[in-house]
Order: structure tokens, then sequence, then C-alpha cells
């Protein structure tokens, strides 16, 4: 909190932004659902983040009139790619394989990434017994979900292995986030805006190597394709990360994190809405299991 800031209108900006990240966010995971029908995942973060950082970065430079440093515009780079480059491009390739609700599930147990290494690297602050048991209950119920020796596994339409890569971007996830309030930054929105460019930077570098022939699919982008993206550019990019970037610059690590359990049910509701994926009673079962771990591991904050 600035020293121009009283307490009611930093506790108004919290609450805003924190609403923010909870709505906008679990929207985004059925618009990478529908983007990714006709473009491959990493070309389109790379597109989506090249669009939103350039035009962040103009309204940022016009409103702060700042120029970082080169530590701070490092500092900057890496915290892009580790959030966007990896850890929101992951999402956007899991999401093209498997419904976008359990995938949102999965990034539900973000807090325990959080709490984790901010105990094992950052802070050295040990989780209290609620902390832990909620730790456990939700990962209870992400296998209660995705169980491989279950019945249902050899029904199941979509691959597993999305998760493994789900897994990996959660942790670079929430050690970026740890690492913005530890490191010399530049001001807000340029901030905001040169991790967007690095990240889409990595992401079509990752686009290049991974996805040969990608470029070719934008002519046959379809009408949804198109709005999905440009919903994800100017709602889910410039006005949730935002948001969210402005969250780990200002508030406890453990607040942030508690977006992780409304943007499920957000998710899953659009996905079941729109998206027409099917929510089972198991999926019922096991997202609230997962839910009530993360209240669990949050409660006190």
């Amino acid at each position: 909190m600035t020293a121009s800031s009283t307490p009611a209108s930093y506790s108004s900006k919290t609450f805003l932004y924190l609403l923010a990240v909870y709505i906008i966010w679990g929207s985004t995971y059925l618009g990478m659902k529908i983007a990714t029908e006709t473009v491959p995942p990493f070309l389109l973060s790379a597109l989506r983040f090249f669009a939103a950082g350039g035009i962040l970065l103009v309204i940022g430079y016009s409103r702060e009139r700042s120029i970082p440093t080169q530590r701070q515009l490092w500092s900057a780079i890496f915290v892009g790619v580790l959030l966007i480059g990896i850890g929101n491009t992951t999402v956007a390739l899991a999401v093209h394989y498997m419904p976008s609700g359990l995938v949102a599930l999965l990034v539900a147990a973000m807090p325990a990434w959080f709490m984790g290494l901010d105990w094992a690297f950052f802070s050295r602050k040990r989780p209290s017994l609620l902390t832990a048991l909620g730790i456990v209950l939700g990962f209870v119920g992400l296998f209660l979900l995705f169980n491989p020796f279950s019945a249902a596994h050899t029904t199941r339409s979509f691959p597993l292995w999305p998760i493994l890569v789900v897994v990996a971007g959660n942790i670079c996830w929430a050690t970026g986030s740890l690492f913005v309030q530890r490191l010399s930054m530049p001001a807000q929105m340029t901030s905001t805006a040169i991790q967007m460019l690095a990240g889409g930077a990595f992401s079509l570098l990752a686009s290049a190597l991974l996805e040969p022939g990608a470029w070719g699919t934008l002519p046959g982008m379809s009408q949804r394709s198109w709005l999905a993206y440009v919903y994800l550019v100017m709602i889910g990019s410039l006005v949730g990360y935002t948001s969210y970037s402005w969250l780990t610059r200002n508030a406890p690590p453990r607040l942030t994190s508690t977006y992780a359990y409304v943007n499920p049910v957000v998710a899953m509701f659009l996905g079941w809405a729109i998206g027409h994926e099917v929510i089972d009673s198991m999926v019922g079962v096991s997202a609230a299991i997962v839910i009530a771990g993360v209240v669990l591991m949050t409660l006190k904050k």
C-alpha cells in the first residue's frame, strides 16, 4: 500500500481486483477451449499476450511515464516467462485436450504450491495444521477425480498426461508470483505489459519448436474462435491479468491465491452451460472436496 492510499481505498481496490480475478479468470478456461479449436495453444498464447502486452505498454507509458532500469526489465521478463510463458500456456495446452472445468479444478490446487514453495524457499513459515489438512483434502479430491484405476478410466474421453503439464505450470506460476514482491519491478502497468510480452515471446518460441504449421491455421479460424480470442485479449488479459498483477504486489500471497476456489466454480458452470461439458456425480463430489480443501488452506485469510 502506498503512502497516499487510505485503508478504505486500499480495501476497496483489493476487493474489486479480487472480484475481477475471481470471475474473469474463471471464464477464460472456456475462452481458451473455444479459441484452441482452430489455433494451436502455444501460438494462441503468443498472439494473445503480444496483443494485450502491446496495448498495455502504450497505456502504461502514457500514464506512468516511467522507463524501467535494466534490473527491473529483467525482473519483469523473468516473472513473465514463469507466469505467462509457462504458467498460462500450459493451461491453454491442457484445455485443448481436457474439459475446461476439470483443468480449472487442477489449477485450484494453486494455494498448495504457493504455501509449500513459500515455506520451503521464501518466508520459511510452516503451514498450520488446518492448512495442511486442506492441502491433503484438496489432493484427495483431485485423485478421486482423475483416478486412473477407477472404472470410469476406461470410458474417459480425454488423456491424463496434461495433468502433469498443468502441475508444472502451477509450480512456475506460484514461483513467479512469490518472486514479484521480492524483486525490483517496473511501475505497475509497465511491469504487467513487459510480463505479457515476455510470456508471449516464450510461447512463440515454444510454438516454433512444437507446433509445425501453426501459422497455417490462422486463415481457417472460425468466428467463435475469433470472438474467444478477442475476449481473451481485452478482458482475460488486459483486465484479468492486470488485476492479478496488482494483487501480487499489494496483497498477501495467501489472499491472492483464494481465486483458485472461485475460478473452478465459474469455469465448470460455463463449461456445462456453454461448452456442453459433462458434470456427473463423481465430478461434483470431487469438485466439492477440492474446493473445501482450498477453503481450509486459505481460511484464516
